[in-house]
């Protein structure tokens, strides 16, 4: 038995009907509802200035701080959080120029001596009297 092979150039199409209309080729498009991104300014915000205050004063006292510096006022103070027996510490942001403060206790009783200054963005670590 021969087999017979037929060139591909030699396979006819089946002929078309009249009928039936032509079929057109279906291309796939890429389509995105969601709006273009647009691009993200980040603003870097100065590092916190962290300012630490060793002293004991009594317990049931309570430590401020009031001076120049953002969010802070000479007229009223922000109160200090005790983190051990005799720590006290706070956290200013955004600071862009030096931070000039006092300490008091129960938001009366300042400390003595001259003005405190703290460089924005570094940790100060202070020996306040009373």
């Amino acid at each position: 038995m021969k087999k017979t092979t037929k060139k591909v150039s030699e396979i006819k199409a089946p002929a078309k009907s009249a009928t039936t209309p032509p079929i057109k080729p279906v291309v796939a498009t890429a389509k995105t509802d969601s709006p273009p991104k647009k691009k993200t300014v980040v603003t870097k915000e100065p590092p916190a200035t962290i300012i630490f205050a060793k002293i004991d004063i009594g317990f049931g006292n309570h430590l401020y701080i009031r001076g120049e510096g953002p969010g802070m006022s000479w007229d009223h103070g922000t109160a200090m959080d005790c983190v051990g027996t005799g720590l006290w510490t706070t956290t200013i942001k955004n600071a862009a120029t030096p931070i000039i403060f006092k300490l008091l206790v129960n938001d009366l009783s300042w400390s003595t001596g001259a003005d405190f200054v703290a460089v924005p963005g570094q940790s100060v670590t202070i020996d306040p009297a009373f």
